[in-house]
């Protein structure tokens, strides 16, 4: 089986380091190179990468003027934006500028997986998903969490187990888990991970 090749270019280091498992777990083998904007990017030496996915708001240059450096650098690499704040308006330009996709941080990581795989196959993605707001963007259930249950995200959010999330608390490690589990069915998710991640996306941590 072919090993891919993703650059991933956000300033965000949770953010890539989400999206980096997602990925290694989706695509074995894969070899993903990460940057915290394009300078840093054109500074490595790599081979040509299957795919770009490029935050549209970066410091320094933005993703969207990013868009046409990558091109030039690596013409038949398709770039698939990604957006915390998506709009239409935003989608289009990227899309006028020579991205091939566009994904909201909200999609959950299926939808984001399932975009890449069309530009690995080098389908067309449907005008629909790249042009407007997927139903997706709508935020996340951040208003049905406890300030128990966001404490514990922190908490998650800096690697911390059950147990040490239990002793900083003052709660049993029972309680931290259920507390866990309550997360994930909230967030939507199947793994601490995932949580984390969906979190960092919606802005309900840092």
């Amino acid at each position: 089986m072919q090993a891919h090749h993703f650059l991933l270019i956000d300033d965000h280091a949770m953010f890539r380091a989400g999206l980096a498992l997602v990925l290694a777990a989706e695509f074995p083998g894969v070899h993903i190179v990460e940057a915290g904007d394009l300078a840093q990017a054109m500074q490595l030496e790599l081979s040509t990468p299957d795919v770009v996915l490029l935050d549209v708001q970066l410091q320094g240059l933005s993703g969207l003027e990013c868009i046409s450096i990558l091109k030039r650098k690596w013409p038949n690499s398709p770039i698939v934006m990604l957006s915390g704040n998506a709009s239409s308006e935003v989608a289009q330009t990227a899309l006028a500028r020579g991205a091939s996709a566009f994904l909201s941080k909200m999609e959950k990581p299926a939808a984001m997986i399932s975009v890449i795989r069309q530009q690995l196959s080098g389908e067309a993605v449907l005008e629909k998903t790249l042009t407007q707001p997927s139903s997706n963007f709508a935020p996340l259930g951040g208003s049905k969490l406890t300030g128990r249950q966001l404490e514990v995200l922190n908490l998650l959010a800096q690697g911390l187990p059950n147990k040490a999330i239990g002793k900083q608390l003052e709660l049993s490690e029972n309680t931290v888990r259920g507390h866990v589990q309550a997360l994930l069915s909230t967030l939507q998710v199947a793994s601490r991970t995932e949580a984390v991640f969906a979190a960092k996306r919606g802005g309900l941590i840092d």
